[in-house]
């Protein structure tokens, strides 16, 4: 399962049901764009340091942006970007998912929900 950033910011916030979703998925995989939406973020270095503290407590493998996952991430904009209004960030989480073979689990199931091929896990807050 490959967690994108909306649930984890569920889970920040207090969410009970992300927080108890999430504990079975330990350890969690995330896109390397799920870190970096994280970081950017933050509004100081005490959350930043937070969230990388809470990610390590996790076990969390962070999957880099790979040549075949930056190649995918092109075709999925040329085909859903001006269609759907898939956006970057999405783009390449959704590339990481069908790289890995592993369904993405969101709140934003229609960020991803054109992609075909792409499994889905929907987490409704």
């Amino acid at each position: 399962m490959l967690i994108d950033t909306d649930v984890l910011i569920w889970m920040t916030r207090g969410h009970v049901g992300a927080a108890a979703r999430l504990q079975t998925l330990v350890p969690w995989r995330i896109s390397a764009v799920t870190y970096m939406e994280l970081a950017q973020g933050c509004r100081n270095k005490d959350e930043l340091t937070r969230i990388k503290n809470g990610l390590a407590l996790c076990h969390t493998e962070v999957v880099p942006i790979s040549e075949a996952i930056s190649n995918r991430a092109m075709h999925l904009i040329d085909a859903y970007a001006m269609s759907h209004g898939l956006q970057l960030g999405d783009a390449l989480i959704a590339a990481t998912g069908l790289e890995l073979g592993r369904p993405v689990f969101t709140a934003n199931a229609k960020h991803f929900s054109p992609v075909i091929g792409l499994q889905i896990e929907t987490f409704i807050p």
